[in-house]
């Protein structure tokens, strides 16, 4: 066995160009597989951790998805709105430690705009219970204080102390635009790869100061209360969206749902927010399934480059595999030798492959992480990649019995006799 991968290391090592691109090619394909699965795992964990530490999200009677989604990830519509009264009612309910209303349905520049509360910037948590932070400034103070997530500072490059105007509704119309009740942005959140990134955020009371004037999603003719004057008025909430719940013991998750679910004053609805975020990523995984089938095929494609150089050189090889047999290899030995290149080609470009993506990710985990909040881990070879690892590995050990068994066919007398 020794002798013969000594000579299947020679053999190949005379043809080094050749079989270099193959090992080339075994090594983007490989890069590509475990990338994307990387990706893939990475994506699904930042999507599962939106939102953490809340125990429910209560909003009004629909699908759990249809909730998440516009509660959490701010698309799509509500319903219906929830009545301020039933917010407090379940705010003094005596498994609720903490509450946090969000009100939605303006935009600025196609970003949503979320009213809520300062007990957002104390109580919302993401990822692995991490909580918000901030790059510049404070949570908001005054009436007209603003705090926007990172994207929105980015795209729109926007600093503290600059003066914005909200839009009614998510279409960005002129008609439509708050622009006699200016913002000023007082914060500007860190990166947390979540839906905070795109959101501009204001207080309650202040999303009802800028509809005083308005009513039917239109300005009412006549009625133009200056900024200066809204403070004369009662600011406070008569609707949310949705609120986040945080409950004193998980042990009262399921009996507070039941209470909010049999709400006898308005039809609401509770869900846990791990289960609903399971259900969506289910609607979205043929996604990710297509991608990683893709990436299967690219290392497909690869083995059967290996496979055709390999067969395409044994025509060339046949005096050189003669010349072995007549020095007393078996045929055995022969197809042996081929499967110890073949793996070993097979091997050497998994192995490449993997310190490849090593590489890209230590260049551009860092500012993958800051563009996007998608945090790639510095790792060689993760756990969950092996097996797939293991399956390339096995299929280039199955395309290199293809010309070893070819070889194996060759006899003596075909690699001595001229072929004219």
């Amino acid at each position: 066995m020794k002798h013969l991968a000594m000579l299947a290391l020679r053999s190949a090592w005379n043809r080094r160009l050749t079989l270099g691109l193959v090992m080339l090619t075994i090594a983007l394909s490989v890069s590509m597989l475990l990338g994307v699965e990387r990706i893939r795992r990475d994506a699904y964990n930042n999507f599962a951790q939106s939102v953490s530490g809340t125990d429910l999200v209560v909003g009004a009677r629909t699908s759990p998805v249809q909730l998440m989604l516009y509660a959490i990830f701010r698309m799509g519509e509500a319903t219906n709105n929830i009545r301020w009264e039933s917010v407090e009612q379940l705010a003094r309910h005596p498994s609720v430690a903490w509450t946090i209303p969000l009100s939605l349905g303006d935009s600025h520049h196609g970003f949503p705009v979320l009213g809520t509360s300062a007990a957002y910037f104390e109580r919302f948590r993401y990822g692995d219970d991490r909580p918000l932070g901030f790059t510049a400034g404070k949570p908001f103070v005054q009436l007209f204080d603003a705090v926007i997530g990172a994207e929105v500072a980015d795209r729109l490059g926007y600093r503290t102390g600059d003066k914005i105007s909200l839009t009614h509704g998510m279409q960005d119309i002129a008609l439509s635009e708050h622009r006699d009740k200016p913002f000023v942005v007082t914060g500007i959140l860190a990166r947390t790869g979540t839906p905070v990134d795109r959101s501009v955020h204001v207080s309650l009371e202040a999303i009802e100061a800028i509809h005083l004037d308005w009513q039917g999603g239109a300005r009412m003719p006549g009625l133009d209360i200056p900024a200066e004057h809204v403070r004369k008025f009662d600011l406070r909430p008569k609707q949310v969206t949705a609120v986040l719940v945080g409950l004193k013991s998980r042990a009262a998750v399921f009996r507070t749902q039941r209470y909010v679910n049999d709400f006898r004053d308005e039809p609401l609805l509770a869900i846990l927010p791990g289960v609903a975020l399971d259900q969506l990523w289910q609607m979205v995984a043929v996604v990710e399934r297509s991608l990683l089938s893709i990436s299967a095929l690219v290392v497909m494609v690869g083995l059967c480059g290996l496979v055709a150089v390999v067969l395409a050189g044994l025509n060339e090889r046949r005096r050189e595999l003669a010349i072995l047999r007549s020095v007393g290899a078996q045929p055995g030995d022969i197809l042996l030798m081929l499967v110890i290149e073949g793996l070993g080609l097979t091997l050497a470009g998994c192995c490449l492959g993997i310190l490849m993506l090593a590489g890209v990710g230590a260049l551009l985990g860092p500012l993958v992480e800051m563009r996007f909040g998608l945090s790639l881990p510095l790792s060689i070879l993760s756990v969950e990649e092996i097996p797939l690892l293991l399956a390339v590995i096995g299929v280039g050990l199955l395309a290199s019995l293809v010309p070893g068994y070819r070889a194996y066919r060759l006899s003596l007398a075909d690699g001595l006799t001229p072929r004219l």
